[in-house]
């Protein structure tokens, strides 16, 4: 990482996207490495349509009430671990195109993210996706080439080595090597990872190469159970968790549940009930929050509940990676959830944990959100 990378991401971290909150003040020594946080992947465009009333139909035409376009594909934990306050490290295939330039721009500018190591692939457009939210779900299409393998950075023996990092994220793919895992497990990152569906249909953790070099695995349910050969998802974050040492599965509308296999130690959090807008990015947005309290040596059950907090958030802005909350957004919630009446004193003690973290006196912050359209010729 660049000086001049270091201190942009120290400004942004000062700024409005964390309220000055570093999450992880009391563990950072001066040999550490300056990057947090390392990921790599590709950076799509996604554009979200709200506001739909059910889905499409066949033959005819759907007007959506809300719409939005921000950064998508690896872009959504990007964003979310930054607004967390942490040092993230970005390297990603963006495409030739104005897509690709604003994606850029929104990332490295106004979320502080390092892009030294990513590059713009000359002559290849950024991929697409399209979101359609509605009845507390959605739909995607996405649209797009996969890019020169030997342009994607760290991808397909491409040259290069991680930079050094407390952790790297990786999305692990069926039957699919990614040998940066294993570099940057060996250079001392903390690996976490999550996985997406298994096209193939075989769902063998044999076929998820560098699984082994993971400290946590945080596959949704439905994948957990496939992957396990079991119908219960807590049975299937046990049994995950005799492969990698923390095992975390999350439920949906019923929260999360994870086992320390070191210790044998489980905690299982509920979901905190929101009117939920847009769930785009949501996932990632729960990986971001829990590595965030792994990092800062959270107990678990610390880990999990603002893990699942982010997300909430998250899920009440349209916009994707633009929906991820920031600290004071957080703290904007602890404010409120605490001076409202008929509030469950046991479910708020499970959120005490915050009171050391959080900013003084909790205001609105400038925080980019997805707007309907890219390239505005003035500020709207």
């Amino acid at each position: 990482m660049t000086t001049s990378s270091r201190e942009q991401q120290d400004r942004a971290a000062q700024g409005s996207h964390t309220a000055g909150v570093d999450p992880l003040d009391k563990v950072r020594r001066p040999r550490d490495p300056e990057c947090d946080v390392f990921l790599t992947g590709t950076v799509f465009l996604d554009i979200i349509f709200t506001g739909l009333d059910s889905a499409p139909v066949r033959g005819t035409e759907s007007w959506a009430r809300g719409m939005g376009s921000s950064p998508g594909g690896v872009a959504n934990m990007a964003i979310a671990l930054a607004r967390l306050g942490l040092r993230t490290s970005l390297a990603a295939a963006f495409g030739d195109d104005h897509y690709g330039e604003y994606c850029w721009d929104a990332l490295e500018q106004g979320e502080g993210i390092d892009l030294s190591l990513s590059r713009t692939v000359p002559g290849w457009h950024s991929p697409v996706t399209v979101s359609m939210a509605y009845e507390g779900e959605r739909t995607m299409i996405s649209h797009g080439h996969e890019a020169p393998l030997e342009a994607v950075p760290f991808h397909a023996g491409a040259p290069g080595t991680p930079p050094r990092a407390r952790a790297a994220i990786a999305s692990l793919v069926p039957g699919r090597a990614e040998e940066w895992i294993a570099d940057a497990a060996r250079h001392g990152s903390r690996i976490f990872a999550d996985v997406g569906w298994d096209d193939t249909g075989h769902w063998d953790l044999a076929g998820l190469t560098g699984l082994e070099h993971c400290e946590a695995f945080l596959p949704n349910a439905g994948e957990a159970m496939r992957y396990t050969r079991t119908d219960c998802p807590r049975a299937a974050a046990r049994a995950l968790a005799e492969k990698v040492p923390v095992a975390v599965v999350t439920l949906g509308a019923e929260g999360a549940y994870a086992v320390d296999g070191s210790t044998g130690e489980t905690a299982e959090v509920p979901a905190i009930a929101v009117e939920a807008l847009d769930p785009t990015g949501a996932g990632d947005v729960f990986v971001a929050g829990f590595v965030t309290g792994t990092l800062a040596g959270w107990p678990l059950a610390d880990r999990l509940a603002f893990a699942g907090l982010t997300a909430a958030l998250s899920v009440q802005e349209f916009g994707g990676s633009l929906s991820a909350p920031g600290w004071a957004e957080i703290a904007a919630w602890w404010q409120a959830v605490r001076t409202r009446s008929g509030q469950d004193p046991e479910a708020l003690r499970r959120y005490e944990f915050l009171e050391g973290l959080l900013p003084g006196a909790a205001r609105p912050w400038p925080l980019r959100r997805a707007v309907p359209t890219i390239g505005f010729r003035s500020p709207a």
